[in-house]
């Protein structure tokens, strides 16, 4: 996904990374940076709130449950492949 305007990071690199964020598992320069996109972006600020809403709904459902350190590292990795998956499909289609 790409809003078409520039930015000092790229959409695809901010929605990446956006479950990280949520979950305050990034750095904080990388935080600010995000910050700082999705400020500046329409289209990423909606999917980012589409994104909270989701994991809202999930804590909600899970109660105070967390998942087993094997299951969430295993979970990430699975979204980063579907993530970089999806992001390569795009921009096959744009070429």
């Amino acid at each position: 996904m790409s809003c078409g305007k520039p930015h000092g990071t790229d959409c695809r690199d901010v929605l990446a990374e956006v479950y990280l964020y949520l979950d305050l598992e990034c750095a904080e320069e990388r935080r600010e940076l995000i910050r700082h996109h999705l400020d500046e972006c329409g289209p990423c600020l909606r999917e980012y709130g589409i994104e909270q809403e989701v994991k809202a709904l999930v804590a909600r459902c899970c109660g105070n449950e967390t998942a087993p350190d094997q299951l969430r590292e295993r979970l990430r990795i699975r979204l980063t492949e579907l993530v970089v998956f999806e992001a390569s499909e795009s921009r096959e289609l744009a070429d």
